[in-house]
């Protein structure tokens, strides 16, 4: 007896219509559906996500930044008090040859331009000066704090100033954007001197190149500060001298009275003096106590009494408050940020000498 093979087919075959009746079969439970499930316990509710941690945050908000509101809060009542007002800077000391110290010095001065301020920066260069004309072989001689400056030794200073410390300090504050333009006491006829002599001993000395500013034009400077611009200014000066003839000549300008004669010229609220000490000391070497405050006429019978390297400075200060300017301050230019202490902290830092109606 043969048997046919049933064909291959994808599909169940029927059952033969006289086949027994085929029990139901359960009915299978819907996988998807959970009703005839156990009851579940509720999922919890997850909470709204944080707000996103950053780097080295801690995930519970502990308000660290706090101090940091607080030191912006002790500025507010003097940047209130600067805004919009002229500060004469005069740059130097140590601070001139720390790279560190010149980035921080950079940064105080533009971070004034920007809190509202319309800075002014006076510098010097002793130090390159001084090195420079070593390496010439030209001696470096000073009487009662300034360089005596012979026509070889103005051609170095010249060049120094304008060409070497001038363009690194430009350099600097404008990495922080298109702000600095220098210039010399030459351009525009800002200063002009006539020649210097120094007292020793009661005796007149000649310095040679030095100058005293006779005047200061300051309608290029203010220019540029109507501009939104940084003035960095060498301290040299055209010549008044008819001596000179009528091509004139330069003087070396010391860099501290060329800052106070521009503070009070441009009627700045204050002038301030980096140095390398922390300030006038009451009674150096005896004591390091710093002055932290006195008036023009309290530094004035100190004067005599003073380290010819601090004269300078002091006598600029002394002429910078009874030429209208607000304060003068002597603040230590080895402190990082110290111009920023000075000004905006309560504490302050250094000297400042003030008007004689003015002592508190």
């Amino acid at each position: 007896m043969s048997h046919t093979a049933p064909e291959p087919t994808g599909r169940p075959t029927p059952p033969p219509a006289d086949a027994p009746a085929q029990p139901d079969l359960p009915a299978q439970p819907d996988l998807l559906a959970q009703s005839d499930l156990p009851a579940q316990p509720d999922a919890p509710v997850k909470p709204a996500p944080a707000a996103p941690v950053r780097p080295g945050q801690p995930a519970t908000r502990k308000h660290t930044a706090l101090p940091k509101a607080r030191t912006l809060i002790e500025a507010l009542p003097w940047l209130t008090r600067h805004h919009g007002k002229c500060v004469v800077i005069k740059f130097g000391g140590n601070a001139m040859v720390d790279d560190d110290l010149k980035a921080a010095f950079a940064q105080d001065v533009v971070f004034l331009r920007h809190a509202g301020l319309r800075p002014v920066v006076v510098h010097g260069g002793g130090p390159q000066i001084s090195a420079q004309l070593d390496r010439l072989g030209l001696e470096s001689t000073f009487a009662a704090g300034l360089r005596v400056t012979t026509p070889e030794a103005m051609d170095v200073v010249r060049m120094v100033l304008a060409g070497q410390v001038q363009r690194e300090l430009v350099g600097l504050l404008n990495q922080h954007g298109p702000l600095a333009v220098g210039m010399t006491g030459e351009d525009a006829h800002t200063m002009t001197a006539t020649k210097r002599y120094a007292r020793v001993d009661g005796e007149p000395v000649d310095l040679g190149r030095v100058g005293d500013i006779t005047h200061i034009e300051v309608g290029a400077i203010q220019a540029l500060l109507d501009d939104g611009r940084i003035p960095v200014i060498s301290s040299i000066a055209r010549s008044g001298d008819a001596a000179d003839g009528p091509a004139g000549g330069v003087f070396n300008v010391n860099a501290d009275t060329a800052a106070a004669a521009l503070a009070a010229a441009l009627g700045a609220e204050t002038l301030m003096v980096l140095t390398d000490v922390e300030g006038l000391y009451a009674d150096w070497p005896h004591s390091d106590e710093v002055i932290s405050q006195l008036t023009a006429s309290q530094l004035e019978k100190l004067l005599p009494e003073l380290a010819s390297g601090m004269v300078p400075k002091m006598e600029g200060c002394l002429t910078a408050v009874r030429g209208g300017v607000t304060t003068a301050r002597v603040i230590d230019g080895r402190v990082p940020h110290s111009i920023l202490l000075e000004i905006f902290t309560d504490e302050g830092i250094g000297t400042m000498v003030v008007p004689d109606e003015e002592q508190t």
